[in-house]
């Protein structure tokens, strides 16, 4: 618990998200007590690990996190160890237990009394005896890790493309493939294998049922045409904060456990352009955007599916200089410097993520110890700067960390924030304003 807790309060962007969250009991009357809120615990406590509040105990005691989610029905023991990864998904999961706790719909009854800006909240009766519930935005209050998968599947027929379905997701769990004799594992391998298409057989195609029902005579019943379909996983929404799982649970011939000890190789930097759904365009209209604005093509997407080009087929402008996790000497560059900004003839990413936390798990499949590495806090003067300074915590043990040691070890959990560009604020200030 003490090495996931480290990891998230080196993202500031989810520290915000509570702050901004956990303002609504502020506000609220009549309330039980605020310790009975899991977000407003857990901001106390990564607000602590961040020093941007201070503490009166030289070491912080976590422990009123385990009595909050035995709250929320989580059998937690304070004696055994629990696996990161699975604590992670206990707590947004009853992260979006409270927010959907919080009542979204205001009665009918009570509509037309929001209609009138000039009465405030206090002045307001409502009709039906109870507390008038504010109007939030549900999609707004979502955390800052919450993404979504797209699911894509093509007949290998008739070339028919089904609904797009949408799944959601707060980290990402990659299995780690089978490593290359020679060749070294990077992140980019886990992800190519993540989204890389499957072929799912004996799937009822409708439009090869169509055609087939097109060309047989009236009144005679077919059966539904059964074809082989091509399966792909994109990412729909990529969130503002991503949490990586590198899988290393694995399993011997007889049935026992092992844990799989490769080093993936990851960077400071992770660009996510080639991972991202794009809706597919229609040809014509494609030729057309492709002739007005060139610019503005993704390389790496074809109708919406990743591709993976070859160096041949890559424009000079387009080419990726390096892989996500592939090293060089050209690109053995100290932390806090972006790589492509010593390539002005590339065009810069949109989806461009930056290493916060790295979580560590020594031990077996049975018993060991986590660990984290993580950015140093920022100085209370300028609390949205990302340091250059890297620690190692292990419980209440704190050491500077080189960058070299950081990209050495061997990653259980990576958390990512989404680094935006000036363009993109601008973009972001005029929606808002609009």
């Amino acid at each position: 618990m003490n090495s996931l807790l480290q990891g998230l309060s080196s993202c500031p962007s989810f520290i915000k998200w509570l702050e901004e969250f956990t303002a609504q009991y502020k506000t609220e009357q009549n309330q039980p007590t605020e310790h009975q809120y899991l977000s407003v615990t857990l901001l106390r406590l990564l607000r602590a690990l961040s020093c941007q509040e201070v503490t009166e105990d030289d070491v912080l005691d976590a422990s009123c996190l385990l009595e909050v989610l035995r709250m929320y029905r989580w059998q937690i023991s304070s004696f055994e160890e629990q696996d990161a990864h699975e604590l992670f998904h206990v707590l947004t999961s009853s992260l979006e237990d409270e927010r959907d706790r919080q009542p979204r719909v205001t009665h009918l009854f009570d509509v037309h009394s929001l209609e009138q800006p000039e009465i405030t909240q206090k002045q307001i009766s409502c009709r039906t005896r109870g507390p008038l519930p504010p109007v939030s935005n549900h999609w707004k209050s979502q955390h800052p890790f919450h993404g979504r998968l797209t699911s894509n599947m093509v007949c290998k027929h008739c070339d028919h493309q089904s609904p797009v379905r949408y799944d959601t997701f707060d980290s990402l769990s990659l299995s780690i493939p089978a490593a290359l004799w020679g060749r070294p594992m990077t992140l980019d391998h886990c992800l190519h294998h993540f989204i890389s298409s499957e072929s799912v057989k004996d799937v009822v195609c409708d439009n090869c049922t169509k055609i087939q029902a097109e060309g047989t005579l009236n009144g005679q019943s077919i059966e539904n045409q059964r074809t082989t379909f091509v399966k792909q996983l994109k990412l729909g929404k990529l969130p503002q904060c991503l949490c990586i799982h590198l899988q290393r649970l694995s399993w011997s011939n007889q049935g026992t456990p092992l844990k799989r000890h490769e080093h993936v190789q990851f960077n400071e930097f992770l660009i996510m352009d080639i991972y991202k759904y794009r809706v597919p365009v229609h040809k014509s209209s494609q030729n057309e955007l492709n002739q007005k604005h060139p610019e503005e093509t993704a390389p790496g997407t074809k109708d919406g599916i990743a591709v993976k080009p070859s160096e041949a087929e890559q424009s000079p402008g387009t080419k990726p200089l390096f892989m996500n996790g592939a090293r060089s000497s050209s690109l053995l560059l100290s932390s806090g410097t972006f790589p492509l900004t010593a390539f002005p003839e590339c065009s810069p990413p949109v989806y461009l993520y930056r290493l916060m936390a790295v979580v560590v798990h020594h031990g077996d499949m049975h018993s060991g110890h986590f660990v984290t590495y993580r950015r140093s806090p920022p100085s209370p003067k300028s609390p949205l700067a990302c340091s250059s300074q890297w620690l190692w915590v292990s419980d209440d043990t704190v050491r500077r960390a080189s960058w070299q040691e950081v990209l050495s070890s061997s990653a259980y959990l990576l958390f990512y924030e989404r680094v935006h560009s000036r363009a993109q604020h601008q973009s972001s200030e005029l929606r808002a304003k609009e």
